[in-house]
């Protein structure tokens, strides 16, 4: 069963001097966003988000995983319906950063495709306003070394 919750992750490359972020397309959409998922029943976010991360390109949960300040409300139509009752309306998105060590991940069905931006080309490209905001706070942090209780 899942949890009336959304996680959204952005994986991070640092390459020299260059900061560049992962998008990804979903099989069935055509905009590009981070990677998003539901909690399963008795997760907390951060470990739906380490989840995630593990199935949808591969990469293990010992990566350095970094949890934003950054909720949104997501309409439960976007998510997955009705499925927690009529009542259910919108459920909270919680946006977490993962710091990546190869660009070159292994994606999983849910994605027909997925490419590296800079944070100016991955802000264009994306499509929902709570990506734009969780990323620009990523890089805001990243930039800034300032990962508080992250």
């Amino acid at each position: 069963m899942r949890s009336p919750y959304q996680v959204l992750i952005f994986p991070f490359y640092k390459q020299e001097k260059d900061l560049l972020f992962a998008l990804f397309k979903r099989s069935e959409e055509k905009v590009w966003q981070g990677i998003a998922g539901g909690g399963e029943e008795g997760e907390v976010p951060f470990e739906a988000a380490q989840r995630e991360v593990e199935e949808e390109i591969s990469i293990t949960p010992k990566s350095k995983m970094i949890q934003l300040s950054s909720v949104a409300s997501i309409p439960v139509i976007y998510v997955s319906g009705f499925i927690w009752g009529k009542d259910v309306l919108v459920v909270p998105e919680f946006s977490f950063g993962v710091e990546i060590t190869s660009k070159n991940l292994k994606i999983s069905h849910e994605h027909s495709t997925y490419k590296w931006f800079t944070y100016e080309k991955a802000l264009e490209k994306l499509n929902w306003d709570s990506n734009k905001t969780a990323l620009w706070e990523l890089n805001y942090r990243i930039l800034n070394n300032k990962f508080g209780n992250c």
